[in-house]
């Protein structure tokens, strides 16, 4: 009797512990429907994330309500985040127990670490052009798009090995926001295109203090030129506007290279003499843009409603903020010919389950959030361009990018010269190749600049020794030795992030132990007899 127990002890821990490793098997592949039933209730779960942006929580909650009230046999339930970073980790522990969201905003690159689990993810290419649930379908309950209707730049990042795994929900790119006031004061015209070279020209210019110590250009004690919101962003985009490599589409890693190589000796030059920092070391660059510390702020057009003087949304008291002109401009350039930029926005993918059904019915719902009504009601929050043409040329949209600065909330003016600057630039824009460990070479892209920052903030000696050494330790730190070319994209390629090996590891544990209760406890029943 123990020795059985022992082997069903054994066998149910192997089983356990390879879901955990290798994700979840038995799914049935998913083949949509011929019909979906009407007559029987669903009741699916929809992950988003949103920066406690209440106005964005209302979108959420509306598009729901009215999508409920075309189809009254689907309720969905919604779990909001603050951080992509959490729906990523939680979707990936969810995997092992099958219990992964029906629906979730998140990022082609981690779509593509949910694919090690075999059919996890739903391709989409049958389900878009399917003639009556597909885009655009004839059996749909609202108007949605069509599949031509989608920006084909925003479409196109949603594949993955040639499949279609997502559909763009929102999309935005960076934007500098330049103090255009204190430019000027320091005798300098802004061009019409923005490039490193006169980035860093003017940095430095306005990193001179006067006698007494303060800063020349705003009088202040503090005055960082040049603050990076994200870093990773800011090589990846220096290389390509460089030529130099990044990664292929197999999962080969290029970025090794003399191009990073010079990017990391410039940008150290230049944290020398304290003209740029970043986001992590110094602090939110619309913080010291807006207090008049800072001159050039890169981030996300998202975030266009926290820049300027009278921007609607502030982290700092009244009395700490500046008055000055505020220009909305794209990145610096390397190439004023040709300019590049990247691409970035949620998008929204679909997870199989048992029932074909439940799957159709939260392909239904998935849609709906690519409708008129949500994507120009999301768009009007911040920085971001609806993913459809059909809701961009829709009178609604068109009367919105009109009415520009209105009013400091809804029309601000940042905010909308933000928008109008990715509508202006879809042809300029790129995305990096997605496979299973793009996500971790990401990361270790923008911590070789915050690695490189801090260095020279503590008085090292940043060089081509240097240099070699962080290839070395970033490549260890983020396994990048350990990403292999993909033969197909459910190849397992990268670890698991270390929350999900700690929630996995405790789940085990917690099943190892329930699972020696009930063999001592079945032995001691066995002795009474």
């Amino acid at each position: 009797m123990i020795k059985r127990m022992t082997a069903a002890l054994v066998l149910l821990l192997s089983a356990l512990f390879l879901t955990a490793c290798h994700g979840s098997r038995g799914l049935p592949a998913f083949e949509v429907p011929e019909a979906f039933d009407a007559g029987k209730q669903y009741e699916i779960s929809f992950w988003a994330k949103n920066d406690t942006n209440k106005v964005q929580t209302k979108i959420y909650e509306k598009a729901i309500s009215d999508f409920e009230a075309l189809y009254p046999n689907i309720t969905v339930n919604i779990r909001l985040y603050t951080d992509y970073g959490k729906i990523y980790n939680d979707v990936i522990t969810n995997i092992a127990t099958k219990t992964t969201p029906n629906v979730c905003i998140t990022y082609p690159d981690h779509i593509a670490t949910y694919m090690t689990g075999e059919d996890v993810v739903v391709p989409l290419d049958s389900l878009i052009k399917d003639g009556k649930y597909g885009l655009g379908g004839s059996e749909l309950a609202y108007d949605g798009p069509a599949e031509e209707e989608i920006i084909p730049e925003f479409l196109r990042e949603c594949r993955i090995g040639g499949a279609l795994f997502a559909l763009p929900y929102m999309r935005s790119t960076e934007a500098c926001y330049v103090n255009r006031t204190f430019v000027e004061k320091l005798g300098y015209t802004l061009p019409d295109v923005l490039t490193w070279d006169y980035v860093w020209e003017v940095s430095e210019a306005a990193a001179k203090k006067n006698p007494d110590g303060t800063y020349a250009v705003n009088g202040q004690n503090v005055m960082i030129p040049f603050i990076y919101k994200s870093t990773d962003n800011m090589m990846i985009q220096m290389l390509k506007q460089r030529g130099g490599g990044y990664s292929l589409s197999d999962g080969t890693i290029e970025i090794f290279n003399d191009t990073t190589r010079q990017i990391l000796l410039e940008t150290a030059s230049h944290v020398k003499t304290g003209a740029f920092s970043t986001f992590k070391i110094s602090g939110y660059p619309a913080n010291f843009l807006n207090a008049g510390q800072c001159i050039f702020a890169i981030d996300s057009t998202a975030g266009a409603t926290w820049m300027g003087s009278k921007a609607p949304l502030v982290d700092i008291s009244e009395d700490r903020i500046v008055q000055f002109e505020t220009a909305v401009m794209a990145i610096p350039q390397s190439d004023r010919e040709h300019p590049q930029m990247i691409s970035q926005g949620p998008s929204v993918c679909l997870f199989n389950k048992d029932d074909p059904q439940e799957v159709l019915a939260s392909w239904l719902f998935m849609q709906y959030l690519l409708t008129n009504d949500v994507q120009t009601a999301y768009a009007r929050t911040e920085g971001y361009v609806p993913v459809t043409s059909k809701a961009q040329n829709s009178e609604e949209y068109k009367d919105y990018l009109s009415r520009i600065g209105e009013d400091n909330s809804e029309h601000y003016d940042v905010k909308i010269k933000a928008s109008n600057l990715l509508l202006d630039n879809m042809k300029n824009t790129f995305t990096t190749p997605v496979f299973n460990g793009s996500t971790s070479l990401r990361d270790a892209a923008g911590q070789m600049i915050e690695n490189t920052v801090k260095s020279v903030r503590r008085k090292e000696t940043v060089d081509d020794r240097y240099i070699d050494d962080l290839f070395a330790s970033v490549t260890s730190l983020y396994r990048l030795d350990q990403i292999s070319k993909n033969d197909g994209a459910k190849k397992e390629l990268g670890p698991l992030p270390v929350t999900s090996v700690i929630l996995i590891s405790a789940l085990a544990a917690a099943w190892v132990i329930i699972l020696i209760l009930f063999v001592i406890t079945a032995v001691r029943r066995r002795r009474r007899k």
